[in-house]
């Protein structure tokens, strides 16, 4: 084992078998070299090293070198058959992709001369930690053996106490996108920022706005995934970071709600967001007849990810169309708030650089986000319509279970004094009829041969390809599913009565 020096901070040694495990044996065999090819020091560290001590399964390799880190990148991915990246040609990262493992490779950054220096200057106390990997590049090695951590910055007390620390004054100044790390770190890995770190960024919160959009929404995106995204939404709004990333949310704040709500709109949106991950964690509290497939489409990180947007920025649309009853009652109203959410979330998806398809789900979700507590309203004045069932199962698709999971976490959001009784069990049956509707009658006619196609409108029916078509077809499987029709000749007849219906009234106008 290599003597470390006092400065360097080594309190914890690491077992070789831990770092064996880590690196697999084709890049062990080509340590040695990239070692020299590097100036002669190769250390793991920073990411990969914190969840090794964390107790977690890296999904990278991060590697710090003294320099040439991009060159010997280069060389290494020639030499094993994987892709070579340069991440950032002036700080000299670059990183090697090889049989599905990403290894970055960085020299010593900011100018700094030894590896002590270099961790100093990382953003996080937990992220400035290293290990040199000297003594696994000669002879044989026991893995019961022990290999020194370097802890400069104190990193190795933060992972015990859990804490996300800054590691020097400049750390968001220097790079604004460290603040948003900061509470993906600490929502990732179940971890709280450190006062005088949370202070910083209350400081420096407006500096963010100087991030690349593609950075913010990476690690936007990153929050979300984590199971404790409402927790870090919440500490960010508390210090005037969310209204920098997202300033949609801004008008929601205070924004008073009718009797049948106990929070304004920007609580009870964050609170939509915190039901969602209760939801996710345990669908069978919210839907006691919980399906397989609710429980696949809540384990896809794409559906997560939808979802718990869609959660937090359900009622964008609130402040524009807030309206009071100037009566004796002063009811409070938000008529078509969905529609404008859509909008709102159309210019905040462009800003953010959001996918097209992730853009197009979150507003599916936002736009329809209403109609469960539609349904509800109407089976509770009488029988719901098994129309009514299958046309919102036509309008979701694939979204249906993500629309039952937001209406289920809206409902548990709202808690005032005139919400309906047993809103929440409301919801569940109108998820199990929906799905039974789904089942019993959308899924036979989908799976089957149509009744009609379009060369049958056009030899039975002597109709011209056109928008007619689609309502002709529409309308057949609807009527369909409801049973209404069985045959062809049924479909047909039904097609000439919608054919003269459109004919009559082009008539008339």
């Amino acid at each position: 084992m290599m003597a470390v020096a006092k400065d360097q901070g080594c309190t914890v040694l690491l077992s070789r078998a831990q770092i064996e495990a880590l690196l697999p044996p084709w890049l062990r065999a080509r340590l040695a070299t990239l070692r020299q090819d590097c100036g002669g020091e190769l250390y793991l560290s920073g990411g990969s090293l914190r969840d090794l001590l964390l107790g977690r399964i890296p999904h990278d390799i991060d590697l710090t070198v003294a320099r040439h880190a991009a060159g010997s990148a280069r060389k290494l991915a020639e030499d094993i058959g994987g892709t070579f990246i340069c991440l950032d040609a002036e700080e000299d990262v670059a990183r090697v992709v090889c049989s599905g493992l990403i290894i970055d490779i960085a020299a010593f950054r900011e100018g700094a001369g030894t590896i002590t220096e270099d961790l100093q200057l990382r953003d996080f106390t937990i992220n400035a930690l290293a290990v040199p990997l000297d003594s696994l590049l000669t002879g044989e090695w026991s893995s019961e053996e022990t290999i020194p951590c370097l802890d400069p910055a104190g990193g190795l007390a933060d992972i015990s106490a859990r804490l996300i620390r800054q590691t020097h004054t400049r750390a968001f100044c220097s790079d604004p996108l460290r603040m948003l790390r900061a509470f993906r770190l600490a929502a990732t890995l179940d971890c709280t920022l450190d006062a005088s770190t949370s202070e910083a960024i209350q400081l420096n919160h407006k500096l963010i706005t100087r991030s690349a959009a593609e950075r913010v929404t990476a690690e936007l995106n990153a929050i979300m995934l984590s199971p404790r995204a409402h927790s870090a939404m919440k500490a960010m709004w508390g210090n005037g970071l969310l209204f920098e990333v997202i300033p949609e949310l801004a008008a929601a704040a205070g924004l008073e709600q009718p009797k049948s709500h106990h929070l304004d709109v920007l609580g009870h949106s964050l609170e939509a967001l915190h039901q969602v991950e209760l939801l996710i964690a345990r669908p069978e509290s919210g839907f006691p007849a919980c399906s397989p497939a609710m429980r696949v489409y809540l384990a896809d990180a794409d559906n997560i990810l939808v979802l718990k947007w869609a959660a937090l920025l359900h009622d964008l649309g609130k402040p524009v169309t807030w309206a009071q009853d100037s009566g004796r009652d002063g009811r409070i109203t938000f008529h078509q708030h969905e529609r404008a959410g859509v909008e709102l979330v159309k210019v905040l998806a462009e800003r953010l650089r959001w996918s097209t398809r992730q853009r197009e789900r979150v507003s599916l979700l936002i736009s329809q986000h209403m109609r469960p507590f539609h349904l509800l309203n109407v089976a509770r004045q009488g029988e719901l319509s098994l129309k009514a069932c299958i046309r919102l199962i036509q309008a979701l698709g694939d979204e249906l279970i993500g629309l039952l999971v937001l209406a289920q976490a809206d409902a548990r959001a709202g808690k005032g004094e005139q919400r309906p009784e047993a809103m929440e069990n409301e919801v569940a049956g109108l998820g199990q009829r929906l799905e039974q509707v789904h089942r019993e009658r959308v899924l036979p006619v989908q799976s089957s041969p149509p009744l009609l196609g379009g060369r049958d409108l056009i030899e039975e029916l002597g109709l011209q390809p056109g928008p007619l078509f689609k309502t002709i077809l529409a309308q057949v499987e609807l009527e369909r599913m409801e049973g209404i029709i069985k045959s062809r000749d049924e479909a047909l007849q039904l097609a000439r009565t919608i054919t003269m219906a459109a004919q009559g009234k082009g008539a008339g106008d």
